[in-house]
Formats: structure tokens, C-alpha cells, sequence
């Protein structure tokens, strides 16, 4: 947390929560990267191949499934990769800057899927329209 190490009960409200992170500690700065690299693979390079997302998809429910692992190991060890204890036992912290963005690539191939089986629907209901009036003449 950014300044005086803080108890979670001292902070207000979520957004001074989001204030009193400092988002410029070097691990931080890098998981966000990873989450954007995540966000462009979803949205650009794994477009159009199911099995990549699928796969993908898999991996990251996975990672949000074992958070609270990843959070008791990350908190024990925190000053190995931080200079201040941020990541605190009760998950607030780890699910704001691990799970919230990861559950959001989730729902952005989710929709990707929506989006592709309406595509593919409209296709076939196109399709079967042009064979019924071509069998009409």
C-alpha cells in the first residue's frame, strides 16, 4: 500500500482502497501488462481459432479458481517481489489486481463466442432461406 502500511479496516471505501495502491511497484506494472497481453490475445490474435481460446478461456478460470492459493503464497512472500505488504490474507487486494481482470478476459471470449455462434446462425438461416428458394423455382 502506498505511504504508511495500512490495515484494510482503516480504509473507507474501495476507491481509497484503489488509492492507497502503489501501482507503480515494478510487479504491478508487469501484471498489468499481462493482463493487457492477455486482453490482445483474446481480441486479436486468437480471433478466429476456437481451440486457442477454449484452451485459454480454461486456463484462466483456472488461474481465478486457485487464487486464494496463490494469494496465501503471494502474502507470506511478498517481500521477495515488493517493496511494501500489499497483499493482505482477507483476498481484497489480489482479487482486484489478479481475478477482476481476469474474469473480465473471460467475459470478452465469452462474448467472442456469442458473438461467433450469432454470425454462424445468420449464415446457416441465410443459407437455408437461398436453398428453400431455389428449390421453389
Amino acid at each position: 500500500m502506498c505511504g504508511e502500511n495500512r490495515e484494510l479496516a482503516e480504509i473507507s471505501g474501495y476507491w481509497a482502497f484503489l488509492m492507497s495502491i502503489n501501482w507503480r511497484d515494478p510487479w504491478l506494472v508487469g501484471l498489468m501488462a499481462a493482463h493487457i497481453l492477455t486482453t490482445t490475445t483474446i481480441s486479436v490474435l486468437s480471433r478466429n481459432n476456437v481451440n486457442i481460446q477454449f484452451f485459454l478461456f480454461l486456463f484462466l478460470v483456472l488461474t481465478v479458481y486457485f487464487t486464494k492459493s496463490i494469494n496465501e503464497y503471494a502474502s507470506s512472500k511478498w517481500s521477495t517481489f515488493s517493496g511494501q505488504p500489499s497483499i493482505e490474507n482477507n483476498g481484497l487486494f489480489i482479487s482486484t489486481v489478479f481475478s477482476i481482470p481476469i474474469l473480465l478476459n473471460c467475459m470478452l471470449l465469452i462474448s467472442t463466442w456469442f458473438y461467433n455462434s450469432t454470425q454462424a446462425m445468420a449464415t446457416l438461416q441465410a443459407a437455408q432461406i437461398r436453398e428453400r428458394l431455389h428449390q421453389q423455382r
